[in-house]
């Protein structure tokens, strides 16, 4: 049998086939019929047409329809946020199967100096952002997923939760481990974002160091208060499961809270009043005599303002210069005081 020939042509006026009766009725109402038709596109048409005919099945001509992006009504469709972030999810495990928290699971305790080396450790990784891929913690990639994790939070919360493991606190009470939250609940998932207050960079509060996912990956860098876009919609918040640092087995004792004495003067040099006070966020006036000491030394270049009571970025760039002048490296040198840099400095 040979195969049949067709017409890449109008139907023919007499013809009473069922494929020709078809599009009588359709071409003249169809986009893809006639004019702005491509040829090969309507060739295809009419020859699955025909053979629908000859099998005497019906057929239902389909038309690529226009590919659109997504968009949300009365957004520029460039003004998307930089991050987006995934649902509430339990923590993945090995292959990235979720894995459950162990049943009557309660908030884990952890103090703020564990918040902050938890967040440092994504920073040092360079973890790269995702909103659905998971670290090898078993914590999502996003801005939501990096506080779940230095918090120790059971699950990988979002945007629209976090706030329920934390208290709203003031400006003036951030202390480092807390958080500066925007839940934007008009879009939820593109135009929230989360960060974590490493403590103030200057004495007039308007500037902190910021911990933060966000493309390409993990970064903390100093920032304006409360962020550098929608600033007023940033809100401070406390983990309720933080708690007071406590000393490990040998470690140096607490230090004294502000305006408490300091430890006995030793031949010539005030006592030492302990790591604490010169944490990010602490306030005292140990820091005020440490930074004024710097100053006389000739180590105060890295102050705009100040020394002030309240620790900051140049404090610790100040105290970092003085122990390398004194041949120290690596993490002897991290910029914060211990005892020995305390003596040096006084003597």
């Amino acid at each position: 049998m040979e195969a049949p020939v067709f017409e890449e042509i109008d139907p023919a006026g007499d013809c009473d086939c069922a494929g020709c009766r078809h599009w009588r009725q359709v071409l003249p109402h169809s986009r893809t019929g006639r004019a702005g038709a491509h040829p090969a596109a309507r060739r295809a048409l009419i020859m699955a047409t025909a053979a629908a005919s000859a099998l005497g099945v019906g057929v239902t001509a389909a038309v690529p329809a226009a590919a659109h992006a997504a968009h949300r009504p009365g957004v520029p469709a460039d003004d998307v946020p930089d991050t987006p972030q995934g649902p509430r999810a339990p923590l993945h495990g090995p292959a990235g199967l979720p894995a459950a928290p162990p049943a009557g699971t309660s908030l884990a305790t952890v103090t703020r100096a564990e918040i902050i080396e938890r967040a440092q450790t994504w920073v040092t990784a360079k973890v790269p952002y995702s909103m659905t891929s998971y670290w090898s913690d078993g914590y999502r990639q996003d801005c939501s997923g990096y506080v779940s994790m230095a918090w120790k939070l059971p699950t990988n919360e979002w945007t629209g939760s976090l706030g329920t493991f934390a208290d709203r606190i003031t400006k003036e009470e951030l202390q480092p481990g807390d958080i500066l939250l925007f839940h934007n609940a008009a879009d939820p998932q593109k135009g929230s974002h989360v960060v974590i207050f490493g403590g103030w960079t200057d004495g007039t509060l308007t500037s902190y160091l910021a911990y933060e996912q966000t493309p390409p990956h993990t970064r903390k860098q100093s920032t304006p208060y409360a962020y550098w876009s929608d600033s007023a919609k940033y809100l401070p918040y406390r983990y309720k499961g933080v708690t007071a640092t406590a000393a490990a087995p040998g470690a140096e004792a607490a230090a004294p809270a502000p305006g408490a004495a300091a430890a006995p003067a030793s031949h010539g040099v005030p006592g030492y009043p302990g790591r604490a006070m010169f944490r990010p966020g602490a306030e005292n006036p140990y820091v005020t005599r440490l930074g004024r000491r710097l100053v006389e030394k000739g180590y105060g270049t890295h102050y705009t303002t100040g020394p002030g009571p309240r620790w900051g970025e140049a404090d610790r760039r100040a105290v970092e210069a003085f122990q390398r002048a004194q041949g120290w490296r690596g993490g002897a040198a991290d910029g914060y005081p211990g005892p020995e840099t305390w003596r040096r400095l006084f003597s």
